[in-house]
């Protein structure tokens, strides 16, 4: 979205605040829960590759523990974590059961008569059994279950640093992959972003790596509800000391 954090924030200063036209948005403009109002204060960061998300290659692995070495180097607390409530509620499983509920009908709805029109995602979506309303509901308690771990986890951390996605860059038309000898499939690739898909929760992606094959590896820093000043102080530190800091694409 953006060629430098400094650019990211300055963008999204532009949308944030509440918006007449939607009724969920209630926070003041003025509102900062994060580092907005003390920047130097001392700020914790927590790390993980896995945690009940799965198998993560290992070149985004070893590029997410880079990422926390480099903030400790830098004077930043930094632990590897776990997370309990990742490893209870799969969040990929729930974003399944609510997905498939709620959009299922309005793909069919929209490619009625043009089935054989139907992007590969679409198609797999509308090939997935339904989703019973006890099981929407057990989704949704799960989906509360998630958001009070998280607010468990931000009372002792500021922010939560993993990959953004399990794989790097592959090719196109790929339905599984083999991460530590386990096959999972396609859509194992989004574990690490549903989590805040589905709890609202603020996060950030920015590149700190390179694979083997050339392909350009990310981090993931997640915060806490309304932190977005904290995400953005810490990317931008992040950036500083980034490996791959200078390198963009030709526009």
């Amino acid at each position: 979205m953006a060629r430098s954090v400094r650019d990211l924030a300055l963008a999204y200063a532009l949308p944030a605040g509440p918006d007449g036209a939607d009724g969920y948005s209630t926070a003041p403009r003025e509102f900062d829960a994060g580092l907005g109002t003390s920047p130097d204060r001392h700020v914790r960061v927590g790390w993980l590759v896995d945690s009940g998300l799965g198998p993560t290659d290992a070149e985004v692995a070893a590029t997410v523990r880079a990422a926390a070495d480099a903030l400790r180097t830098a004077g930043v607390q930094v632990d590897a974590v776990e997370i309990p409530a990742l490893e209870r509620d799969n969040p990929l499983e729930l974003w399944t059961k609510m997905n498939v509920m709620e959009v299922k009908p309005a793909f069919r709805q929209v490619t009625a008569g043009h089935e054989d029109q139907m992007f590969t995602y679409s198609k797999t979506l509308a090939g997935m059994p339904d989703t019973s309303v006890e099981d929407y509901v057990r989704a949704e308690q799960g989906i509360e279950r998630l958001r009070d771990g998280f607010a468990e986890y931000f009372q002792r951390y500021d922010v939560l640093l993993l990959p953004v996605t399990t794989i790097p860059a592959h090719e196109h038309q790929l339905g599984q992959f083999t991460l530590d000898g386990r096959t999972v499939d396609a859509f194992h690739v989004s574990s690490t972003t549903v989590p805040f898909n589905l709890t609202g929760l603020p996060a950030l992606s920015m590149r700190f790596g390179t694979n083997s094959d050339g392909m350009p590896i990310g981090v993931q820093l997640a915060a806490d509800w309304h932190s977005e000043s904290t995400i953005l102080h810490i990317a931008s530190l992040l950036e500083t000391l980034s490996p791959v800091r200078d390198l963009h694409p030709a526009l």
